[in-house]
């Protein structure tokens, strides 16, 4: 036999006595006692799985924690530590806080060792070890210059953004743990409370949102992302909008202990809010899901809050946390304010507002666009309809120019009117309608250096532009924030410092801007902001400019002052908060914040101060408890009454191209005055037009437009039938007419209505005829083909019947088919040398509307007879509410140009002080795009 054939015979005896010795010692008292304490095991580890784990990751970190005793951390360690942190379980965890808890020398040893080991995996490591954690650190994922620089995705992707590059979210969520691992927790606090200056009232740094950051960055460092992001949301909803735009150089990141490299504070707080977007997509719906709505269990009074920007936005959102049923009244027709309007989305994606908007409707808020408060509604009428406080959050309002000369040359335009047009009007995408300036190979100068200016200037670069920052003072004076700055040159933007425009040069046939001469600069002393103030050394440059965007700041918007004459304001126009440490203004009751009342700020000062007004009226509760169901029920019908859908209830053909289009609006038609006008957006990538209101039905709620097709949307607009809604209708707005009595034995007003001036001569001739004057209105039209309204029962006709004694009418027709022969202009003349001559009534003031040229001619006819002439304009408007500066009409004054605003000095404006050359060719400043835009619609 082999010698392995006696082996298995010799293991086959061992194993059949072991066998047998087994099966004798089975039955036991000590075996059979094991075998149940087993058994009892295996249901304990069923039951109560969380014991044994605790006892075997308690096991591994005695292991780790004698690794950590030795000089450094081997490889295989630190692969397989980095292998468990990765596994977002309970021993992830646990290694997490173990680190957090670590002393610095601990600390540095493990990022010695990520350096060493894991660089070649994670290429952000290589170095990580030097100087840190004073000087050192992980940055978000930033998209290079040349990739960037072309779209409008994301520059600075956030730590998230290395999701783009292959990594996974758990290895980001280990890249914001470690930059969470550099934080102090100091006691002092600077990020959160800031810091006392000696001889200074106000801290420096700090929070304005008040945020727990070194709790924040505790959970963080603990691995406890969700209850970190639920921290932040408590004292601020907005986290990923303000972590976006907030100046974290001048505040939390400020006053950082880590003052070589401060801890990226801002990233943290907008990643935290995406991150948990994807952990859990449903969370926000889960977490509200069963709060009931406040307005059905109307245990609180109703608020309105006035503007859906940052203050706006954080105010409705923690009142509607704490039960208050809350309506957000909006100018324009999407939400958001300056945080969409303002803000491209290269910078802030325009989802990031929605999501706060979204969270506030979970929690009952409502929302109301296209309202204009002070010109739809008043604060007090608000209150009257049951709203119990008010918090006005409408933002800073009219942009500045320099007014030096050839301002009013077209293409010299506000950063305002530019961002809206791009931003918030997509005018930058074929499939809108709103028309951009030619940008494209252009020489573009951003006047300004600011963040806005730094906005602009990267848009523009975006659409393809040769674009030159011009800056008085030096690259260190400038106001924007430090990574908007270096993005822009990053990009190939180029920054001209020490120079300042005197005058703006231009073609005057075409009216557009064509270059800029600049004042050569240089420094002298401090100004009052501290900044050495720019002094002309008397040298002067010339520069080509195509497109000039101006960007140095806003005024006060005067539309809510106007409105409430007990409303105390600043010498600035801003609103007054009358009390120290108090957001209420001068009217009890009501209260403010953000730009309206600092005048311009950042989006985080006003978030504070709509936080800072949402604990006084929280904490101000002094209403009797059986008022309030009576207040919410009211508050809540003007809103729906509001929101009620804009739909067309009649409408009659006119003429040719002409409609008259008759809107249920009910809240507009409650407040329409002769002399104004509506901004409509008939759908949502349409382009806001302003046209006059023709009429208005109180009782009915209906509004009378009367439209003449001529561009895309107007030809589009007239193809509307009755049950079709437009996207949205605000107004009305501008100026109501001055109505002043005059003696209608001897004097008349007249009226000059050429074409479509007829629809809005209309309301103001009727109102004049109700104050008891007498009227005189010369209609023109350029053939008996193109009349309208003057049918038995039309409303020319009806208003003969009303005022048989008062009104009289006059017929004008170019070719002479209808009435006298000739422009309107013709009868005028007469009845002008009648009055000279005595023979004729004398002519109180002269209204004109119609198209540029025909009011130009009425302007220079009637001032050869001194007589007083307003003329009505809707010249080139975005928003309508004086915010984007389009409407500028220039007039002269004392001898000077200045710019006037259409929508907010007007529409009615002395006609004799209107500068007509330069203000005629902003008639024609988009004529090629438009052009182009009936092209793509076969409308040509």
């Amino acid at each position: 036999m082999t010698g392995e054939l006696h082996e298995w015979l010799a293991a086959s005896d061992q194993l059949a006595a072991t066998q047998a010795q087994v099966a004798t010692l089975e039955h036991s008292d000590a075996v059979e006692s094991y075998n149940r304490q087993i058994e009892l095991l295996k249901r304990r580890l069923i039951a109560e799985p969380a014991t044994f784990r605790q006892m075997f990751i308690d096991d591994g970190m005695n292991a780790v924690m004698w690794e950590f005793s030795q000089d450094e951390l081997g490889a295989d360690f630190v692969k397989e530590l980095w292998k468990v942190l990765l596994r977002e379980d309970d021993a992830s965890r646990v290694i997490m806080r173990f680190l957090w808890a670590q002393p610095l020398k601990g600390k540095r040893k493990f990022v010695r060792a990520l350096d060493a080991h894991l660089s070649d995996s994670y290429p952000m490591f290589k170095g990580l070890s030097v100087d840190w954690p004073a000087g050192n650190s992980i940055p978000p994922h930033i998209r290079e210059p040349e990739d960037r620089s072309h779209d409008f995705g994301l520059v600075n992707e956030g730590y998230l953004g290395y999701m783009n590059v292959g990594y996974s979210r758990a290895e980001v969520d280990l890249f914001v743990w470690l930059e969470a691992l550099r934080d102090k927790q100091c006691e002092e606090k600077p990020c959160e409370v800031g810091v006392h200056i000696a001889g200074k009232p106000d801290l420096k740094g700090g929070c304005p949102v008040k945020i727990h950051i070194p709790k924040v960055l505790e959970l963080v460092g603990t691995g406890k992302f969700h209850e970190a992001m639920e921290l932040i949301e408590s004292c601020n909803p907005l986290p990923d909008v303000t972590g976006r735009v907030c100046p974290q150089e001048l505040q939390c990141q400020g006053v950082c202990i880590q003052n070589k490299m401060p801890i990226a504070i801002g990233q943290l707080e907008w990643f935290l809010p995406e991150r948990e977007k994807l952990v859990n997509p449903d969370g926000d719906a889960a977490r509200f899901a069963h709060r009931r709505d406040p307005w059905l269990v109307a245990s609180k009074p109703p608020v309105a809050i006035i503007g859906s920007g940052p203050s706006g936005l954080i105010n409705a959102y923690l009142l509607a946390a704490e039960g208050f049923p809350v309506t957000v009244f909006e100018a324009f027709h999407a939400l958001g304010g300056v945080l969409r309007y303002g803000i491209p989305e290269f910078r802030l994606p325009n989802e990031l507002v929605d999501d706060v908007v979204g969270k506030i409707k979970l929690l009952g808020g409502k929302f109301v666009s296209n309202f204009v408060v002070g010109k739809t509604a008043t604060i007090e009428q608000l209150r009257e309809n049951g709203f119990y406080k008010v918090f006005v959050g409408t933002g800073a309002g009219l942009p500045r120019f320099m007014d030096v000369p050839g301002e009013h040359y077209l293409n010299v335009m506000s950063a305002n009117e530019f961002l809206t047009r791009v931003n918030l009007m997509q005018g930058l995408r074929d499939d809108y309608e709103t028309p951009l300036p030619e940008v494209k190979d252009k020489e573009v100068l951003i006047i300004g250096g600011g963040n806005t200016a730094m906005d602009a200037a990267r848009t523009s670069k975006r659409l393809g532009g040769n674009v030159t920052i011009v800056y008085r003072r030096t690259q260190s004076e400038m106001p924007a924030r430090v990574e908007e700055l270096e993005h822009a040159l990053e990009e190939g933007i180029k920054l001209l410092v020490l120079r300042g425009p005197t005058e703006f040069l231009g073609d005057d046939k075409t009216g557009f801007v064509s270059a800029a001469i600049l004042d050569v600069m240089e420094l002298g002393e401090p100004d009052a902001s501290g900044r050495r103030r720019p002094v002309p050394t008397g040298q002067t440059e010339t520069m080509k400019a195509d497109l000039v965007i101006m960007a140095l700041g806003n005024a006060a918007n005067p539309i809510v002052k106007d409105s409430e004459p007990t409303l105390h304001t600043t010498k600035w126009g801003t609103i007054d908060l009358e009390h120290k440490g108090s957001q209420e203004t001068s009217i009890e009751g009501v209260y403010s914040g953000g730009d309206a009342a600092r005048g311009g700020s950042t989006a985080i000062n006003a978030a504070g101060d709509g936080q800072a007004a949402a604990r006084e009226i929280i904490g101000h509760l002094d209403v009797p408890a059986d008022q309030i169901p009576l207040m919410v029920a009211k508050a809540k019908d003007y809103t729906e009454r509001a929101s009620a859908s804009q739909v067309i209830v009649a409408k009659a053909h006119l003429a040719d191209g002409i409609e008259e289009i008759i809107v249920h609006s009910p809240v507009i038609a409650e407040a329409a005055q002769a002399g104004q006008f509506v901004r409509v957006l008939p759908w949502e990538d349409g382009e806001l037009i302003p046209l006059t209101l023709a009429d208005w039905d109180t009782e009915k709620g209906t509004i009378c437009l009367v439209i003449q097709g001529v561009g895309t949307s107007s030809i589009e607009m007239n193809q509307m039938n009755v049950g079709d809604s437009f996207a949205g209708i605000a107004g009305p707005l501008g100026r109501p007419s001055e109505i002043n009595a005059y003696d209608p034995a001897t004097e008349t007003v007249v009226f000059t209505a050429g074409g479509l001036g007829l629809p809005p001569v209309y309301p103001i001739a009727r109102e004049h005829l109700r104050r008891g004057n007498h009227v005189t209105l010369i209609a023109g039209f350029r053939s008996a083909s193109l009349l309208f309204w003057t049918g038995e029962d039309e409303r020319m006709a009806g208003l003969q019947r009303e005022f048989p004694d008062t009104l009289e009418v006059v017929y004008a027709t170019n070719d002479g088919t209808f009435g006298v022969e000739g422009f309107v202009t013709t009868p005028l003349e007469t009845m002008l040398e009648a009055a000279r001559a005595g023979t004729g009534r004398r002519i109180a003031e002269v209204v004109t509307i119609g198209p540029p040229l025909m009011m130009r001619a009425v302007a220079d006819l009637a001032k050869k007879y001194d007589v007083h002439t307003v003329a009505s304009l809707n010249s080139i408007m975005v928003d309508a509410t004086g915010m984007c500066g389009a409407c500028m009409v220039p007039v002269t004054i004392e001898g000077k140009t200045v710019r006037k605003h259409a929508c907010i000095d007007g529409p009615e404006i002395d006609a004799h002080i209107i500068d007509w050359d330069k203000f005629l060719p902003r008639f024609g400043q988009f004529r090629k795009q438009e052009q182009a835009s009936r092209a793509r619609h076969g409308l040509v």
